[in-house]
């Protein structure tokens, strides 16, 4: 975990695109938290999202917002995606190999122009955020099995961390209940 966070703080310092790796319940998110935490973006919008928490028909919607009479039933307002409302600051998108391919595709040419558009908007806006991926998933053999895009997968893994699950490293677990306990006495007091 040592080599994980000093990984983590150095790539903190630069703004490219990081993917996480490992099992469900490891870490990632607070691995996520701590290279946002030491960016030069921390005082900037850290907007968090969970791929597979959101239904696919709306996934497009909510990352890329839409603009007025976009579709039937959708806020007569318009409405900002997670692209625009993270914009400047870090979207971490967690679960990314839960992508449909659709979307897989509309968010590589997002990543590779670097600009983003509204759904029903023909206007294209930069993105100057920073992007945060994680996944429990093994996306190099979800692109040999065709279910993840090959192109997005080398655009999204520039920096790939992979976070060990505790039992490759029950040597931490002192340390680890020390930091609980102490963090639990903030709370307390």
């Amino acid at each position: 975990m040592i080599n994980t966070f000093g990984y983590a703080r150095n790539a903190a310092k630069t703004d490219v695109s990081i993917l996480l790796t490992g099992e469900t319940g490891v870490g990632k998110e607070v691995i996520a938290n701590y290279i946002f935490e030491n960016s030069s973006r921390s005082k900037n919008p850290f907007i968090k999202v969970n791929c597979a928490a959101i239904p696919s028909e709306l996934l497009e919607s909510e990352l890329f917002g839409y603009v007025k009479g976009a579709f039937t039933g959708a806020d007569p307002k318009g409405k900002p995606g997670l692209f625009e409302l993270a914009n400047n600051g870090t979207l971490y998108l967690d679960e990314i190999g839960e992508l449909p391919l659709q979307l897989q595709s509309k968010l590589f040419a997002t990543l590779d122009r670097r600009t983003f558009r509204r759904m029903g908007s023909l206007k294209e806006q930069p993105f100057k955020g920073r992007l945060i991926f994680a996944t429990n998933k093994n996306l190099e053999e979800a692109v040999r099995e065709g279910s993840f895009r090959e192109e997005l997968f080398n655009r999204i893994s520039t920096v790939t961390l992979s976070v060990p699950p505790l039992r490759e490293h029950p040597h931490d677990i002192p340390d680890l209940a020390a930091q609980f306990a102490r963090d639990e006495g903030k709370t307390i007091s």
